[in-house]
């Protein structure tokens, strides 16, 4: 008897059904340069030898990482989880994801603010999620994520979080 093709393999990870990275927009990176670049010339100033282009070997590099990393967030639902950067949340705890606007998210993160939300913000992104949390043993009431598409990842979250509860007693119904 022959193994199955499949049997010596990993198993293939799943598929996500949503996934984004909050990278920054070409105007920001535009920006970055153009002042590493000015502030290079401001340390040059004229000068001879390894002060000529030192600066520039330097600043622009490092402008360039820094917005790399800037913009290194993934925002994912998988595997029954959402995951922000290396943050992971089972959808199992999840009671409401609440789309939110620029307005949306300015009442949710301003004055009256909950200090204990777990909060993935950036300023160059408009919109975001609350997810709102029913776990007892966890203080934290609501997660806030930026995302470019809020209606498409709450979906995806509820979506995945409805697919567990479904298949939960689908499978205790078999054994």
């Amino acid at each position: 008897m022959s193994p199955s093709p499949s049997a010596g393999q990993p198993p293939v990870a799943a598929r996500p059904a949503y996934t984004e990275r909050l990278d920054l927009p070409w105007w920001l990176w535009l920006a970055g340069l153009v002042a590493a670049a000015l502030l290079a010339v401001e340390i040059w100033m004229g000068a001879d030898g390894v002060r000529a282009w030192l600066p520039f070997a330097v600043l622009l590099p490092l402008a360039a990482a820094g917005m790399w990393w800037l913009g290194r967030i993934r925002v994912a639902v998988v595997d029954s989880e959402l995951r922000v950067d290396d943050a992971r949340l089972p959808v199992r705890f999840v009671a409401d994801v609440i789309p939110l606007d620029v307005a949306g998210r300015r009442e949710v993160l301003g004055v009256g603010a909950d200090p204990l939300a777990f909060v993935v913000q950036r300023p160059w992104i408009g919109g975001a999620v609350q997810v709102v949390l029913d776990d007892p043993a966890d203080p934290t009431p609501f997660w806030v994520v930026s995302t470019r598409h809020p209606v498409e990842l709450a979906e995806a979250v509820l979506t995945a979080r409805d697919a567990r509860t479904l298949a939960r007693p689908a499978a205790g119904e078999q054994g």
